[in-house]
């Protein structure tokens, strides 16, 4: 008989891709559900080829000795609450983008889970994309050469998300919802170099207006006036090793939608999308079109190294670390905003 991991989904959000994913691995299986809305639970729970338990107490479910392994996908500032009741409970964890609302939080996290020794793992959906997979596989080869910069932004026109008010409240915003996908992708292809300062700008522009909303709806003043989050941000990263990133995200914008990153190397260079790799060969420019055949869904490819690393003791190549590290530079971005001056990051 096949071993399987058995797995809780926290939040019918996110959870669901995830959970559709790690239900159609072999070795994974969706065995329990957790959120505060019911009929949403019944809602995916029919998508499921088995039936699973529902909880809406997350430390009631924590407890279940038949669940091995929780996914949270709630908004940011209950990653860190949930994902420690796991850890505390032995469960493997794997938590949505960003790690947490706040650099401490993620701290704690990151060395809870760590004392644990249980699998710990970032869901990335970008990063773990095939054409990020792809472009991270040539820079390990040495294809791009010495990569010593790179620029990366996700824009949208009208793509605030008030579904959930803790998307648009303090611990919320932009950067931490959009931009976390490029900043993490782009550092994980220029090889996770070791950050060290960090200057930026942000702020909210639309969301407190009441504008720039999801696919431009209107909401109500009630909603707008608990904006408390940013809707714009970018900045610069400088690494120990000299790289340079520029990094922006925009939920609103009178501007083309853009979802884009692109590194510079001394012997090529490459864009996400479409995936398109720059040399210069015999004294003359090349464009090369990649088309991966047969891409994979992220998702997929997520729930299969998740599963990897719980069964068959792969490392993950994705820990909670690395969300730590990405939220270091985030809370520095926006810390910069915040102060108008350059921070450090340690």
């Amino acid at each position: 008989m096949v071993q399987k991991v058995r797995c809780c989904i926290v939040g019918m959000g996110i959870g669901r891709p995830n959970g559709r994913a790690l239900s159609r691995n072999p070795r994974g299986e969706v065995t329990a559900l957790c959120d505060l809305d019911s009929d949403r639970m019944e809602a995916f729970a029919q998508e499921l080829p088995n039936d699973p338990k529902t909880y809406t107490d997350y430390k009631k479910m924590c407890k279940d000795p038949d669940i091995d392994a929780v996914f949270v996908g709630t908004p940011n500032q209950w990653h860190v609450p949930v994902a420690l009741e796991a850890v505390k409970n032995d469960k493997h964890v794997m938590v949505t983008k960003p790690l947490a609302d706040s650099e401490r939080a993620a701290k704690k996290l990151v060395e809870a889970a760590h004392s644990a020794g249980v699998v710990n793992m970032m869901s990335l959906s970008t990063r773990f994309s095939d054409p990020c997979q792809y472009l991270g596989k040539l820079a390990r080869e040495g294809y791009f050469g010495d990569l010593y910069y790179a620029r990366a932004r996700s824009i949208r026109r009208s793509g605030i998300p008030a579904w959930n008010m803790g998307f648009i409240q303090k611990g919320g915003g932009a950067f931490r919802d959009m931009g976390v996908h490029v900043l993490d992708a782009v550092w994980w292809i220029l090889g996770r170099p070791k950050p060290v300062s960090v200057s930026g700008v942000a702020g909210a522009k639309f969301g407190p207006k009441g504008k720039g909303y999801w696919r431009y709806n209107q909401v109500s003043r009630k909603i707008s006036s608990q904006y408390a989050a940013d809707d714009y941000a970018g900045g610069m990263i400088r690494f120990e090793n000299g790289t340079g990133l520029q990094v922006e995200s925009f939920w609103a914008s009178h501007q083309p939608e853009e979802f884009q990153i692109e590194i510079f190397g001394d012997e090529a260079g490459a864009q996400l999308r479409p995936l398109t790799l720059y040399r210069t060969e015999n004294n003359a420019p090349q464009n090369i079109e990649v088309k991966i055949p047969h891409p994979a869904e992220a998702w997929d490819n997520i729930a299969a190294h998740f599963i990897e690393c719980i069964l068959d003791g792969k490392p993950c190549d994705a820990p909670l670390q690395n969300g730590y590290q990405v939220q270091q530079m985030m809370e520095g971005l926006l810390k910069s905003a915040e102060t108008g001056k350059e921070v450090r990051i340690r």
